[in-house]
């Protein structure tokens, strides 16, 4: 996949004018729109070639960033021979030839800076083929992925390898973007003030793709310029980024999770329909907001659990579109509803507990006594049936005779469970006194 600025070389085939993409291409690191943050003071890429040691980096980060981009401007500043693959069309047979032609460059005193496109896409064997030559100095590798290089490359690449990420643009700048065209053509773009903005927001952060729509207008033929309105009929819009198997999808669902255990009905419900703009499974999010009531509501809200199921069982029944309105519905629901963990930490606690004492017996008064044996051994023996103490509260310990008694739910004073925490403190205060006396 080509990257920001990558296309032909000007003065393409036939005498016809190179891309727009081509002709903005930056010619120098100062001339490199965003990503000042590794290029500004202070940056690790400035620091990096100012200390005149480039090592092996893996950029991370969005289509349309300027990843390819930075890769070239690496290889003019050093004087290296740079040198572009695909792990998407390139095999072992691609890569041996290029480390061949690498071993002979260096032997003339010339170095090679090997510039891998999605290199997340070659598996860990071809990965792993990249080493000896990094570690000879036969290559600088500099790959770039828009997965999370984690969990996408192996542990001895990225030992070997600086990451660093590339951030999406911002309007600004977009903005300074197509005034760098306007300036390189001429003339301004045929639109209207909210027209450009629109335009700009359309590019969503990818400055390949704001590239590609402003060529777009560029050619139009108009006498006036092109209002807000009418964009739509001239230009398609983007699909949203989402992978529903990749990080972005795992992102997208953290978003969705905080923002409902924040309280922010808004922001739940934008995270909530981002997903589904991505082509998200509406029974996935079905599962998540169940699973949510039951996590981050819990015994403060009861019925968040049975909202949520009930919206589950609505969609079911209509389907998409329609019963993704009850799933909304269940998003504002439990975004609103008072939070608590409480029962998630008592859980989490007595799941610790009961590994750490798994052998202990319950205490001999708890047990039946089925057999004349187990009533000679003391099974049941003392037992206080509650219904018939005071208050219908024995007292009795239930834990193993030999642990110390374990307090695992604390409820909160929050929704439903300021009614829990009163029975709490009630039954711990009657559990006192009957220990006293």
């Amino acid at each position: 996949m080509a990257d920001l600025f990558d296309s032909v070389e000007p003065g393409a085939a036939g005498g016809k004018p190179a891309p727009l993409a081509d002709r903005l291409r930056p010619a120098t690191f100062s001339e490199v729109i965003g990503q000042q943050h590794l290029l500004g003071e202070d940056g690790a890429l400035r620091v990096m070639l100012e200390s005149s040691n480039l090592s092996s980096i893996i950029f991370w980060g969005p289509p349309g960033v300027g990843k390819t981009t930075l890769a070239k401007l690496l290889a003019d500043e050093t004087e290296m021979e740079f040198v572009q693959i695909s792990a998407i069309f390139s095999g072992v047979a691609d890569l041996k030839k290029v480390f061949e032609a690498a071993k002979l460059r260096r032997q003339t005193g010339r170095g090679t800076l090997l510039f891998v496109d999605e290199i997340h896409r070659f598996n860990k064997a071809q990965q792993d083929g990249f080493l000896p030559h990094m570690e000879d100095g036969t290559i600088v590798l500099v790959g770039a992925t828009t997965e999370n290089p984690s969990f996408e490359l192996n542990a001895a690449v990225m030992s070997r390898s600086q990451v660093m990420v590339l951030e999406r643009l911002t309007l600004i700048d977009l903005e300074l973007m197509a005034q760098r065209a306007e300036r390189l053509l001429d003339r301004p773009l045929p639109l209207v003030a909210d027209a450009r903005e629109a335009v700009l927001e359309m590019a969503d952060g990818d400055g390949r793709a704001l590239i590609n729509i402003l060529e777009q207008c560029f050619a139009w033929n108009v006498t006036s310029k092109v209002k807000r309105e009418d964009l739509e009929k001239r230009l398609s819009r983007r699909a949203p980024k989402y992978d529903k198997s990749g990080e972005e999808h795992y992102n997208l669902i953290s978003a969705l999770h905080k923002s409902v255990r924040g309280s922010d009905p808004d922001a739940s419900m934008y995270w909530f329909c981002r997903m589904l703009e991505g082509g998200e499974d509406p029974r996935f999010l079905a599962r998540r907001l169940t699973r949510l009531a039951v996590e981050d509501i819990g015994l403060a809200d009861p019925q968040a659990q049975n909202v949520c199921l009930q919206a589950w069982e609505t969609y079911e029944r209509l389907g998409s579109p329609e019963g993704e309105l009850a799933l909304a519905q269940a998003v504002i629901y439990i975004a609103l509803a008072p939070k608590s963990n409480s029962a998630y930490v008592a859980y989490k606690a007595a799941r610790n507990a009961a590994k750490t004492t798994g052998s202990e017996p319950p205490p001999k008064v708890i047990r039946n006594a089925p057999t004349k044996l187990m009533k000679d051994e003391g099974y049941g023996a003392g037992y206080q049936y509650d219904h018939d103490a005071k208050d219908g509260f024995s007292g009795q310990n239930y834990f193993p005779d030999d642990m110390k008694r374990g307090v695992y739910y604390i409820p909160v004073d929050r929704g439903f469970e300021r009614e829990l925490k009163k029975r709490t403190e009630y039954f711990a205060k009657l559990r006192k006194n009957i220990t006293k006396s």
